[in-house]
């Protein structure tokens, strides 16, 4: 089960000189790092963190492992693979905390160097990461709160496609913290068709919704087909980014998404292991290095889509 749920990569090369990395290939030994993610299949954010991964790779000679189960118990046991194989880092998603505890208490007892990413900022050192790299996304759902009161939105409806995801369901207290009215709308995110019947049929049970947000890409691009199919004046607003969402922006279509920056989640991870294992550096000082919230709207868009289409926004 693991074996069809995990995907792994090499992400590193020996050291030589490095066209897309942009120079040579770092002469330290070469050293071996697992980046173990909640990824479902299909959700073309993680294309963006495992290319950011990638590119911190190929600079660092480091032999990268990308490794993915939305399940919180699998996730743990890819962790403790890694563990077990002798890794010199772990980057790894707190999106179940509660499930990878065990494991990443492993890690520690091995000496591991661990840096979290993306999800589980507050208890990512309580782990025995000694960064972590994402947005803090109680923030992030306050900034989107703010930007729709003042443009005069009261009744959104906040769709979560992973229930008890702690990043996600802290985007839409965020949001709810600032517009109280906020209605949270569960949805099974592994299944596109049920996600846009979900909302389709909420939209049409109610007439007072004034805008959608979506809380990934992929999901808020369904959300736009099921607006359409329930004949809804309701606008969508967004988390996340890629190439279709950045088009979608600019044309208006979606009004603005948070930007959370994954590219650099996926580098900044890595790029932070290599320093550890080669120097005993930390980055951060304990404290987490955000990598947002940034809102793109229809006036910037155009500024990011075209680094969104070569898959680095």
């Amino acid at each position: 089960m693991l074996a069809l749920a995990a995907c792994s990569s090499s992400g590193g090369r020996e050291p030589e000189a490095d066209s897309e990395a942009g120079g040579e290939v770092a002469g330290t030994e070469r050293m071996n790092i697992a980046l173990i993610t909640h990824a479902a299949p299909g959700d073309t954010f993680w294309d963006i963190v495992r290319k950011g991964a990638e590119e911190a790779a190929a600079k660092d000679n480091v032999e990268l492992q990308y490794l993915s189960d939305p399940e919180g118990g699998r996730q743990a046991q890819l962790i403790e693979q890694a563990v077990d194989q002798g890794v010199d880092g772990i980057a790894v998603t707190l999106a179940k905390p509660d499930a990878l505890a065990s494991a990443l208490k492993k890690a520690a007892d091995a000496g591991i160097p661990v840096v979290s990413l993306n999800a589980g900022e507050d208890r990512s050192a309580e782990l025995g990461a000694f960064t972590h790299f994402g947005s803090n996304e109680v923030l992030a759902g306050e900034a989107v709160g703010e930007r729709l009161s003042a443009d005069g939105y009261t009744n959104p409806i906040c769709v979560i496609q992973e229930q008890g995801h702690v990043g996600l369901e802290n985007r839409c207290a965020g949001v709810k913290s600032i517009i109280p009215a906020t209605e949270i709308l569960y949805v099974q995110g592994t299944d596109m068709t049920q996600v846009q019947s979900t909302v389709t049929a909420k939209l049409q049970a109610t007439d007072a919704a004034d805008v959608v947000i979506g809380l990934g890409a992929p999901y808020t691009l369904t959300i736009l087909q099921a607006v359409e199919t329930a004949g809804s004046d309701a606008k969508v607003a967004s988390f996340d980014m890629n190439s279709e969402m950045a088009q979608k922006i600019a044309d208006g279509e979606v009004i603005f998404t948070v930007d959370q920056q994954p590219w650099l989640q996926g580098y900044g991870s890595i790029d932070a292991l290599w320093q550890s294992v080669r120097g005993g550096f930390k980055i951060g000082g304990g404290q987490p290095v955000l990598t947002g919230p940034t809102i793109v709207d229809q006036q910037s868009a155009t500024d990011v889509l075209e680094f969104a289409e070569q898959g680095v926004r």
